[in-house]
C-alpha cells in the first residue's frame, strides 16, 4: 500500500453541521481552542466536523482495519507497525515507505486527514486492505464499522502518563496568541474527563468491553506491555491482521526488523518526521518527544498521581481492566522505560 491518497469529491456542506454545532456544550480544550460536547465525548473543534461527516458517510468493508486510541498513547507507534507487517513482503527494510513518509501520511486519520476537507470522499477508490487511524470512542463509530466484520486494533496508556504526554503536545500545537492551558488547569480539566476525545476511562471501556464481546475482530493492547515486549505484541498483531509470521521469518529475523524500522530512534532521525505539516497544521515532528514508561513523575507530584489513579480504578471497577503506572519512585530499570512513539 502506498501513501493513502484520499480521492476528493463535493467540499462539505455547512448547514446541517452548523445546527448541530449551536446546541453542544462548549468548554476551552488544552492548546486554548474549543472542545464540544458531542455524544458523550469531548471534540476538539478541527474535528467536530470531520466527525460528523464520517458517522453520516463512512461505508465499512470487511476487509477495513481501525486502529484507535486516545491522543498519546502510542497511535503513530501502531501505525507503523501496522503498516511495516501488512507490507513486508512488498518492500524491503530499505525501501520501505517509513523513510519518507510519515506514518500518518501512510495511515491517515479520518478525523484529520481523511474527512478534513471533504464530508464525502471516494474511498472506494483506494486499496484493500483499507487503513484508518481515530481518536473517536467505539460508542461512536460509525454502526458500518461496529456491524461489519472489519478488524479493530486499538491501543491504551496509562492516564498519568497520556496527560503529560498530551500537554506537552498541546503546547506545540499553540496557534497565535492563543493561550494553552497549564499543566494544573489541563490536570484538572482530565480529571473532570475534559480534554480531546475523554472522558479516558469511558474511551478506554468502550474498546475494552468490544474486545470482550468481538474479540476476534477487536484487538486491545496497552501502551506499557508493547514496550515491555514489542517483539510478541508484534507476532500477536500481526497474527490478529491474519498475517502471522511464519518460522522462516522469525528465523530470519524478520519481527526484529520490523521493531527496529518502527522504533522511535529510527523514526525520529529520519527527516521526514523532522519537517513536514499533516494536513490539520500539526508539524511531524511533533509526534516524537520521548514515550517514558512513567515520564509523569517529572511533571506531577506522587499525590497528583495517586488522586488520578484512584479516579480511573473506579471507574474501571469491574470491567477486569486494569492499567500500569510506573510510580516516581521506582527505579529506571524497574520501570523499564524506552524510546517509542506516543501519538
Amino acid at each position: 500500500m502506498e501513501k493513502s491518497e484520499v480521492p476528493q469529491e463535493e467540499p462539505c456542506k455547512d448547514d446541517e453541521f452548523q445546527k448541530l454545532l449551536l446546541t453542544l456544550p462548549e468548554e476551552r480544550n488544552w492548546d486554548g481552542t474549543s472542545l464540544y460536547l458531542y455524544q458523550g465525548f469531548w471534540c476538539p473543534s478541527i474535528a467536530i466536523k470531520p466527525v460528523f461527516s464520517f458517522q453520516q458517510h463512512f461505508q465499512a468493508l470487511g476487509s477495513d482495519l481501525i486502529l484507535a486510541s486516545t491522543p498519546k498513547s502510542g497511535t503513530t507507534w501502531l501505525k507503523a507497525l501496522t503498516f511495516s507487517i501488512l507490507n513486508r513482503t512488498r518492500y524491503t527494510l530499505n525501501d520501505s515507505p517509513l523513510h519518507t513518509t510519515s506514518p500518518h501520511g501512510l495511515v491517515p486519520f479520518v478525523e484529520f486527514d481523511v474527512y478534513l476537507k471533504n464530508k464525502s470522499p471516494n474511498l472506494m477508490l483506494l486499496p484493500s486492505p483499507r487503513i484508518f487511524a481515530t481518536h473517536v470512542p467505539y460508542g461512536s463509530l460509525p454502526s458500518s464499522i461496529k456491524e461489519s466484520n472489519c478488524r479493530i486494533v486499538y491501543v491504551c496508556r496509562n492516564a498519568v502518563d497520556q496527560l503529560i504526554s498530551y500537554w506537552h503536545f498541546a503546547l506545540k500545537l499553540r496557534r497565535g496568541n492563543v493561550k494553552p492551558l497549564s499543566l494544573d488547569e489541563g490536570f484538572e480539566k482530565f480529571c473532570h474527563g475534559v480534554h480531546s476525545f475523554g472522558p479516558f476511562a469511558e474511551h478506554v471501556l468502550g474498546y475494552w468491553k468490544a474486545n470482550l464481546d468481538r474479540p476476534k475482530n477487536v484487538l486491545f493492547l496497552k501502551y506499557e506491555d508493547m514496550k515491555e515486549d514489542v517483539f510478541s505484541h508484534t507476532k500477536r498483531l500481526a497474527e490478529f491482521l491474519g498475517c502471522p509470521f511464519s518460522a522462516m521469518e522469525e528465523k530470519q529475523g524478520v519481527i526484529q526488523e520490523i521493531c527496529g524500522l518502527c522504533s522511535f530512534e529510527n523514526l525520529k532521525d529520519l527527516e521526514v518526521n523532522k519537517s513536514g505539516k499533516r494536513p490539520s497544521g500539526v508539524p511531524n515532528s511533533a509526534f516524537f518527544r520521548n514515550g517514558k514508561v512513567g515520564d509523569w513523575g517529572d511533571h506531577l507530584s506522587p499525590s497528583k498521581a495517586e488522586y488520578l489513579e484512584k479516579l480511573i480504578e473506579e471507574k474501571l471497577s469491574g470491567s477486569g481492566l486494569t492499567l500500569k503506572i510506573c510510580p516516581k519512585f521506582q527505579k529506571e530499570d524497574e520501570c523499564k522505560p524506552s524510546s517509542e512513539m506516543e501519538a
